[in-house]
C-alpha cells in the first residue's frame, strides 16, 4: 500500500474520533492488496461535485446500487493516490474538466466509509472501503454523463440532504452544504 492513502486515511482518522470502521480500515491498509477488486473488502474513491455560485451537487445514477450517489470507483492497474482515481473517475462519469478540490488547497478527505455492494452476476457481494473527497466546478453545464444509463443531475445542497438514501451520503452532502457556508 502507498503511503498516500494511509496517510489521507489516517490525517482523516485523527481528525474524527471514534470511526466505527476504524480498526477495520487501518487493517485494509496494511495489505499490499489493498486496491484489488477481486477482495471482499477494497478501497475505492469517489467525489461530490458541487458548483459553488448555485449551491448544487452533482448526482450520477448507480444502475448496480439503484440511487442516486457521488461520482466516483475503483482504481485502475497501478493506480494508488486516491485524490487521482476520484478526479479521474469524476471527469470520466461528468465530463467536467475543471475540478479542484473544495476547499480550495490541498486536497482533504472529507468522509471514509464502508459500503456494501451487492452482487451482480458472477461477482459476490463485497464492501467498498471509500475515500470521498469534496469537488468544485465552475461550469456545470459541461457535465456530461458517461453513459445512458448513469444520468447526471444537479441538485440544490439543502435538497439533496433530504433527498439521497444512503446515510454516509447524506452526511457527505452536509459536509458539502458546511464547506459552501464557510466561503
Amino acid at each position: 500500500m502507498t503511503s498516500t492513502a494511509r496517510e489521507a486515511v489516517d490525517t482523516y482518522l485523527a481528525a474524527v474520533r471514534d470511526h466505527p470502521d476504524a480498526a477495520r480500515l487501518r487493517t485494509l491498509l496494511a495489505r499490499d492488496d489493498a486496491w484489488a477488486r477481486d477482495t471482499p473488502l477494497h478501497l475505492t474513491a469517489s467525489a461530490l461535485v458541487v458548483h459553488p455560485p448555485s449551491h448544487r451537487v452533482l448526482l450520477r445514477w448507480h444502475e448496480r446500487m439503484q440511487r442516486w450517489l457521488q461520482l466516483g470507483g475503483h482504481a485502475d492497474p497501478g493506480e494508488t493516490d486516491p485524490w487521482a482515481i476520484a478526479l479521474r473517475e469524476a471527469r470520466e462519469e461528468s465530463g467536467l474538466d475543471d475540478l479542484r478540490p473544495l476547499p480550495p488547497g490541498a486536497p482533504r478527505v472529507a468522509q471514509v466509509v464502508i459500503v456494501p455492494v451487492p452482487a451482480r452476476g458472477d461477482e459476490p457481494a463485497h464492501e467498498h472501503a471509500d475515500i470521498r473527497y469534496l469537488m468544485a466546478t465552475d461550469r456545470p453545464d459541461d457535465a456530461t454523463p458517461e453513459t445512458a444509463s448513469a444520468p447526471l443531475r444537479w441538485v440544490p445542497v439543502d435538497v439533496a440532504a433530504h433527498d439521497v438514501e444512503e446515510d454516509s451520503v447524506r452526511t457527505l452532502v452536509e459536509r458539502a452544504r458546511d464547506a459552501l457556508d464557510a466561503r
